[in-house]
């Protein structure tokens, strides 16, 4: 290990200490003696590619490589000079496995620090598996699974044979699904069932199996068509459209800008009246502001962080998803319209990484609120505290802003391939 390690709740383990036979008698003929794990996808090694999906998760804390005990020093060496060129700012942990998948598994858990609550089992044989999915498994925990897995219906019709080869029995098809990894479980109950394994000599193809044969429920959440298993020497095509495939797609900034006008001093229209609202910036009240005209809430900030979030997913702009002309948006919070954009910027494939946010306004003063909007906005948008800023200026008296009769608030948003 090269870094610190956090006292963390989830962590993730990468099989890589599988024989491969199959593969591995194809690659040989082939001129290539090595482990299907080895091979390499998008420059780098399968074991590493799903290194790298794993580490865009914010949960995962940390990261686990299991290896064949003869090849552990070597791709320890490898796994730090991978790190040191593209690091990626986890601790990480490199162990022996054993000889069978239930056995790797059971040593990689041994090595999860003090603190990881959760874990995720990974197959680097399974190097398309996307972050989307990985959170999903992780979501499934979160809602109180002590397991959940990925699984795909199935399309064949599957038969059930004896020694003979012959059918005793055809499973009813919507019932079954082919199941995928990463696989997600609490820790806990995942040693204890590992422990009780090795007591009554259970066998066992995954942790999902051990789970269920320790009483545990195991929830199915949506797998991945593209997650597939390298596996036949036919899967080997799978490595190089991918390896000649365009570059894949970068980091985006989406910009967002929003404008509010104030309340005006003596104001007695009803209708204006009735827009009246609570000044809010970033989901923060601001005690002794003025009030804000608006069909929502009136939150400038965060309509401005609506629009750049939108930007990031392609998926126009706030007024196109909530006009003001639609009555069920009055007195709307604004922490809706953020959540919507932000769903539609990671179905779009995107996470966002950092924000920086802008109030323009001669009054109020906002230097003591900025630290509140900051929290607040990063817990909107899932992110660290240190991964938003949130800054405040005046326009020195000029314009409707430095005449007091409105504000103005900015937003960029960077996000990358999730």
């Amino acid at each position: 290990m090269t870094a610190p390690t956090h006292t963390a709740d989830a962590w993730a383990v990468i099989l890589a200490a599988g024989a491969g036979a199959r593969l591995a008698r194809a690659l040989e003929a082939a001129g290539e003696p090595r482990r299907k794990q080895y091979l390499e996808l998008d420059g780098a090694p399968l074991f590493w590619k799903s290194a790298r999906t794993l580490a865009r998760i914010q949960e995962v804390r940390g990261l686990v490589f299991v290896f064949p005990p003869e090849d552990l020093d070597r791709m320890a060496e490898a796994v730090r000079e991978l790190d040191a060129s593209e690091p990626l700012g986890l601790p990480r942990r490199v162990c022996a496995g054993g000889a069978r998948r239930q056995d790797s598994v059971r040593l990689g858990l041994a090595e999860l620090p003090p603190g990881c609550a959760r874990v995720l089992v990974h197959d680097a044989a399974r190097p398309f598996a996307s972050a989307a999915l990985a959170r999903r498994v992780l979501a499934a925990l979160a809602e109180g699974a002590q397991a959940a897995i990925p699984g795909v219906p199935v399309t064949d019709t599957i038969k059930l044979v004896d020694a003979a080869e012959t059918v005793v029995q055809t499973p009813e098809r919507a019932k079954l699904r082919a199941v995928q990894t990463p696989q997600g479980f609490a820790l806990a109950p995942l040693r204890a069932a590992h422990a009780r394994a090795e007591a009554e000599g259970w066998d066992a193809t995954d942790d999902a199996m051990l789970m269920e044969r320790a009483g545990h429920r195991v929830r199915i959440v949506p797998g991945e068509e593209a997650n597939v298993k390298l596996t036949t020497p036919a899967d080997l095509a799978l490595l190089h459209p991918r390896a000649a495939a365009t570059t894949p797609p970068g980091p985006r900034m989406g910009w967002g800008y929003d404008v509010h006008r104030y309340l005006a001093p003596g104001e007695a229209d009803p209708k204006v009246l009735a827009k009246a609202r609570p000044m809010l910036l970033g989901g923060v009240a601001i005690p002794g502001a003025p009030q804000v005209l608006a069909h929502s809430d009136g939150d400038t900030l965060l309509h401005a962080l609506t629009d750049a979030l939108l930007g990031i997913a392609c998926a126009g702009d706030i007024g196109q998803l909530f006009p003001d002309t639609d009555q069920a948006n009055e007195n709307m919070p604004s922490a809706v319209f953020v959540a919507e954009a932000l769903r539609r910027a990671r179905a779009a494939g995107y996470r966002p990484v950092h924000a920086d946010l802008t109030v323009i306004a001669q009054t109020p003063r906002l230097g003591p609120h900025k630290a509140r909007m900051a929290a607040q906005i990063a817990h909107l948008l899932e992110l660290p505290a240190e991964a938003v800023n949130v800054k405040a200026t005046t326009e020195e008296g000029l314009g409707f802003t430095g005449e007091k009769r409105g504000l103005k608030a900015v937003a960029v948003v960077t996000a990358l391939p999730a």
